[in-house]
């Protein structure tokens, strides 16, 4: 296997990097940099640049309204963003909804909701979690039951990310509590927020940030066309849709940037700098993987088990990093900046987010599927066990 990018695929590295230098807003970019989250605004007008140059789909093919990337073009894209770093395309958006819109919705889906949601005119949350329902999904207990031409649901989600920003929500709910197991019984359902019976409240985690919520339904009516996929059929869907999540979570170029820091707060010490050259050399394998796996699912609507080992093996060195990042930094990281504090002229401003992105980064072993349910995944369907 030739691991050499070709000269078109250099320029189309060297076309990425220029955009983002020329497109991205400085105090955007500085955010980044520093560690710290851009507002709705700032990541709504940048998603928007990228698509009026045709980028903010990455993942999509053309009669999406994709670019209709190859497996390297889409891997260098994104890889360039996250080294940039730039704010990635909303993944609630680009990564999970629009694939499985495109791949399971009717027309009429499709016309509604694509365009709009590549450009964010509408802003996606994803409501899969519950308080009994996380890594073991099949458990929810949110119902909707057919009722004219709606669906009225109630239930209660949680850990819904940037559920407050947004305006529409993709959901599971239990269709039919009779089935013989439980994965038979749940439809995949859109939902306007803006509907009645609908309370988002915010949750504050470990880092002081506000970016989850949970979300309760009480008697919400839903139109039946509003339904993906077939009744009682979401959790084919679903698997489609965490196969996309997975592959994204690896997040190669951002364990790249924080090698980077290490690099620079490291200096001359010798023993850190072999730390951060393992993590590299593993991170070097990992990536040769994602690419062999991006190029198999190229116009695949089959779900990739392999995407677990992306998501486990990304996570594991996106944390190692972080911690060796906070070794580095030593008591400095200490003095925590908030996303809403004003910029320093100082080099080592970006310093104090490291301890809360440290602590947030924890929860990544969890999201997208617990680490626990990955090694499942990966034994079951790749080793042949159990």
């Amino acid at each position: 296997m030739d691991l050499r990018f070709t000269a078109e695929e250099e320029a189309f590295r060297r076309e990425v990097r220029a955009f983002i230098r020329d497109n991205l807003d400085p105090v955007t970019h500085r955010k980044m940099v520093d560690g710290r989250v851009p507002t709705k605004d700032e990541i709504v007008a940048w998603q928007r640049a990228l698509n009026r140059r045709g980028w903010a789909t990455p993942s999509w093919p053309k009669e999406a309204g994709g670019p209709g990337f190859s497996a390297a073009e889409r891997y260098i894209f994104l890889d360039e963003l996250h080294q940039a770093p730039a704010p990635e395309p909303l993944s609630f958006n680009v990564g999970m909804i629009g694939p499985v819109i495109h791949a399971f919705g009717t027309s009429a889906q499709k016309e509604r909701f694509l365009a709009a949601t590549a450009n964010i005119d509408i802003w996606w949350a994803q409501g899969f979690s519950e308080q009994s329902a996380g890594s073991d999904l099949a458990a929810l207990r949110t119902t909707a039951r057919r009722e004219g031409d709606a669906y009225v649901v109630d239930g209660h989600k949680l850990w819904q990310g940037m559920a407050h920003h947004a305006d529409w929500m993709f959901t599971l709910v239990r269709t039919d509590p009779g089935a013989p197991k439980r994965q038979m019984g749940i439809s995949f359902l859109l939902i306007d927020l803006r509907s009645p019976g609908i309370t988002i409240r915010p949750i504050v985690t470990l880092d002081g940030r506000h970016e989850v919520n949970e979300v309760f339904l009480d008697e919400v009516r839903v139109p039946l066309d509003c339904l993906v996929g077939a009744e009682n059929a979401g959790w084919d869907v679903t698997k489609f849709l965490l196969s996309n999540e997975r592959t994204g979570i690896a997040r190669i170029g951002m364990t790249k940037h924080l090698i980077r820091r290490v690099k620079r707060l490291a200096g001359t010490d010798e023993a850190m700098m072999r730390k951060a050259a393992a993590i590299e050399a593993e991170l070097k394998i990992l990536e040769i993987t994602q690419l062999r796996i991006l190029d198999a699912q190229q116009g695949s609507n089959t779900p990739d088990p392999r995407s677990s080992v992306l998501k486990l093996k990304g996570v594991e060195l996106r944390q190692a990093a972080s911690e060796l990042l906070l070794e580095a930094a030593g008591p400095k990281a200490l003095e925590v900046v908030g996303d809403d504090e004003p910029f320093g002229s100082g080099d080592d401003e970006w310093l104090g987010t490291i301890m809360p992105n440290y602590a947030i980064l924890r929860a990544a072993s969890i999201y997208g599927g617990s680490s626990e349910v990955q090694k499942t995944i990966v034994a079951k369907t790749l080793l042949g066990l159990g």
